[in-house]
């Protein structure tokens, strides 16, 4: 349930068109949904402004497709976010829930990749936007998720990617290009250091994705992880290895909460 939803509610309650009875149990109903082997979060984006996103690994084709469909029709024109979906569980929910637009991104170390599709995305809000920066092209699997999620939920980006500090004149010529960004997102493997760097270059909030790209003693993202939370630049955040989703959302709600607060 969106606030908007709730508004609504309310205000039918208040001019006498739905009673108390009735508007508790649409708020009831709203709290959660069961499809029993799922407990659907339908209250998230009351709490926390973000709604709850389906995780494709580990499921069914057909549990996420009817997780899918739950979503959408629970209250028609919400977005709904499914991630690392599989080529069966995609097909399986556009087939029961309607077309997606769909984002693909295969993960560094996966050969059947991962899908993330989104049905109502939210319109691109003016005046807001994340730059999204990859330290090699080995990243990107991990930066089309970010941009992905941040599409999903209205966020402009902007992609640069290969800029690691092998070259770091491949950075600095665009520095100018990352300091318009709201906040920016740095994506690397092998040692991550050019999240510190960026950190050093501007203003906004920078979020680090350490990913699981390197050789051996890069150790499948720890060696990043643990450089990026060692950075001596102060107030860079630091999400999970390969964790592009959790970076985009990281950065929506810090833009969400920042406008929240200045309105």
């Amino acid at each position: 349930m969106h606030r908007s939803t709730l508004e609504i509610l309310v205000k039918k309650f208040e001019s006498g068109e739905i009673t108390q009875g009735e508007l508790v149990r649409h708020l009831e109903s709203g709290f959660m949904l069961d499809l029993g082997y799922a407990k659907l979060d339908t209250h998230r984006p009351l709490r926390q402004g973000f709604p709850e996103v389906i995780y494709g690994p580990g499921k069914t084709p057909a549990q996420v497709a009817h997780i899918v469909q739950a979503l959408v029709t629970q209250e028609p024109g919400s977005t709904v976010l499914l991630s690392r979906a599989s080529t069966a569980q995609l097909d399986a929910a556009k087939e029961i829930a309607g077309e997606a637009i769909t984002f693909y991104h295969g993960l560094s170390l996966s050969d059947s990749g991962h899908f993330s599709a989104v049905w109502n995305p939210v319109p691109i809000r003016d005046g807001v936007s994340v730059c999204v920066i990859t330290g090699g092209t080995a990243d990107l699997a991990v930066a089309t998720e970010v941009t992905a999620v941040l599409f999903a939920f209205g966020v402009r980006s902007d992609l640069i990617s290969d800029c690691g500090v092998a070259g770091i004149h491949r950075l600095l010529e665009q520095t100018e290009r990352i300091r318009t960004a709201d906040v920016v997102v740095v994506v690397a493997g092998m040692e991550g250091a050019i999240a510190s760097v960026v950190g050093g270059l501007v203003k906004a909030p920078v979020i680090a994705v350490p990913t699981s790209t390197g050789y051996g003693a890069s150790l499948d993202g720890v060696t990043a992880l643990l450089s990026m939370l060692s950075s001596c630049t102060p107030g860079l955040s630091v999400v999970g290895i390969d964790n592009g989703f959790g970076a985009a959302v990281s950065a929506i709600r810090i833009l969400d909460y920042g406008t929240s607060r200045l309105g």
